[in-house]
């Protein structure tokens, strides 16, 4: 378990501590010159046999992940695990080897061993640990650990025969629980991914992380580079296959098994964790000299009957979710639309943030895709979690099989043929000139593209509005002024009494036919 603070910065802390960076590689299973890695005996190895294992420790008492040397890793801090890097000779490659993997070291931030096996031909080999892996200080206090202390993790580096330096860069990282994150297709790292999110933000319930233990990477081969990890925590033990694959950006084919020997409120499967701290929708009064500060700015779903939703990320005053119920969903992802560098004007780049995109395999059945919006005051922490919460009840015993794929994006693989919003802007209500009436908020939204473009000339789309209460008044629409065909913006002034949040939804229409996706937000009167 960790507390609340560091859950809501866990990956942030391992991408400042490092995880953005690059290490290098080797080939592990058979000799190489100048480096070798130390490997344990063979053992069988099938994803078969993986289940089977969660299958069994299931029933058995819960065994937590190894904490080698705690004294010595406590003081491996921010400064001393940054000045360690892994020496490139001794990378693993498995297979077709186009593809070497990296490990990270253990640290303050990341204290539990991870145990990394590398597979060939159904054996697999624990890879051992040494400091010999890692270049680092003299004096250093990390080499004072033991051989076969272990890892904290590991990152994929680029192919060897691909345009960038492989020693260089890298394109997945797994550090941390079972949190991992990839690039997207703009070459930047952003929101993550993890194995199994366990009453997030539950009522009086405290939230669980389950860890990657046990890793078995390759061999690679045409199609991808698998990775099999068996996942252990207080209340359940899980099975992952994930074949990981470079292309424009990247994709991840997931399957997973799990089974439970505790109960939860809020089951979550394929969850994301995104950071959302302002936009042009809301921006706090001199607080930071940015636009905007967001990794993602949007949750996009695509249901089951074939509907298109977007819902803008918030940044609550407290902690809310939101549930979207739905059978079978098509997909859903934690989207960043805009990618305009003056938006932002950042040397982090948000604006190249991959967008992820889970699309379903196979029977999903009755579930709720769930958002979780956590109040931040600052870029470090993940405070956006989204995923799917299935109606089958989550208590001991329970089994859940699930397979989906990840695509790590610029934009969604199958965009919506309808305009799509792309900005949502609150401002006073009601006419310039005239004394604003309070309890009166304006709402302009912006469309683009889709059936828009092809509006005759002279015709102008209906804003067709829906709210939870409240009332609504000066609706219009109007083409924006900026020369861009199909950008539309639907403005009206929403009258409300009281605190407690308004569920709202528009789409825009003409003569019945639908121009846009649904545009759901959830303001919070103030």
């Amino acid at each position: 378990m960790i507390d609340d603070t560091d859950r809501r910065s866990f990956l942030k802390a391992a991408a400042a501590t490092g995880a953005l960076g690059a290490m290098g590689a080797t080939d592990a299973v058979a000799q190489r010159a100048p480096g070798r890695l130390d490997l344990g005996p063979p053992e069988p190895f099938s994803f078969e046999r993986l289940k089977e294992t969660a299958r069994r420790r299931i029933a058995e008492p819960f065994r937590p992940p190894s904490q080698p040397d705690s004294e010595i890793t406590s003081k491996i801090d921010y400064e001393a695990w940054g000045k360690i890097s892994y020496d490139t000779d001794y990378a693993l490659t498995t297979g077709a080897g186009r593809f070497p993997v990296e490990f990270f070291h253990l640290g303050k931030f990341f204290k539990k061993s991870v145990r990394i096996y590398a597979v060939e031909g159904g054996q697999a080999r624990e890879v051992l640990y040494n400091p010999k892996y890692f270049d680092m200080p003299t004096d250093s206090i990390a080499r004072q650990l033991p051989p076969g202390a272990g890892f904290a993790g590991f990152r994929i580096q680029e192919p060897k025969d691909g345009p960038l330096d492989w020693r260089k860069n890298d394109w997945v990282a797994f550090l941390g629980a079972s949190y991992f994150r990839a690039i997207g297709e703009l070459r930047q790292y952003g929101l993550s991914a993890r194995g199994v999110a366990l009453d997030t933000w539950a009522p009086d319930r405290p939230e669980e992380f389950p860890d990657f233990t046990n890793v078995y990477i390759g061999p690679e081969t045409d199609d991808g580079l698998p990775l099999h990890l068996l996942l252990e925590g207080p209340s359940i033990v899980g099975a992952f296959r994930i074949l990981a694959k470079r292309g424009k950006g990247v994709v991840m084919d997931i399957d997973c098994s799990l089974h439970l020997r505790g109960s939860f409120v809020r089951f979550g499967i394929a969850p994301l964790t995104s950071m959302y701290w302002f936009s042009e929708t809301k921006k706090p009064t001199a607080v930071d000299w940015r636009p905007e500060v967001h990794d993602s700015d949007g949750l996009a779903m695509w249901t089951g009957r074939g509907e298109r939703l977007w819902r803008p990320l918030n940044n609550p005053d407290r902690v809310m979710a939101s549930a979207f119920s739905d059978e079978n969903p098509k997909g859903f992802g934690l989207l960043q639309r805009d990618r305009n560098f003056d938006h932002y004007l950042d040397g982090v780049f948000y604006d190249r943030r991959p967008s992820v995109w889970i699309e379903p395999k196979g029977d999903w059945g009755k579930g709720t895709i769930q958002l979780v919006e956590i109040p931040t005051d600052d870029e470090i922490h993940d405070n956006i979690v989204a995923m799917w919460v299935p109606a089958k009840p989550a208590v001991p015993g329970a089994s859940f099989d699930f397979s989906y794929r990840l695509h790590w994006l610029a934009d969604e693989p199958d965009p919506t043929p309808l305009a799509r919003c792309v900005a949502t802007r609150l401002g006073n209500g009601g006419q310039p000139g005239k004394p604003r009436p309070r309890g009166v908020r304006k709402f302009m939204v912006e469309f683009l593209g889709g059936p828009l473009e092809r509006l005759p000339f002279g015709a102008k789309p209906e804003p067709v509005l829906w709210s939870s209460r409240g009332s609504f008044s000066y609706i219009y629409t109007e083409a924006v002024f900026d020369g861009v065909p199909g950008h539309w913006r639907a403005q009206f002034d929403l009258t409300v009494e009281g605190a407690d949040p308004v569920e709202m939804r528009l789409f825009l229409a003409h003569k019945g036919e639908t121009l846009s996706e649904n545009w759901l937000y959830q303001y919070h009167p103030f």
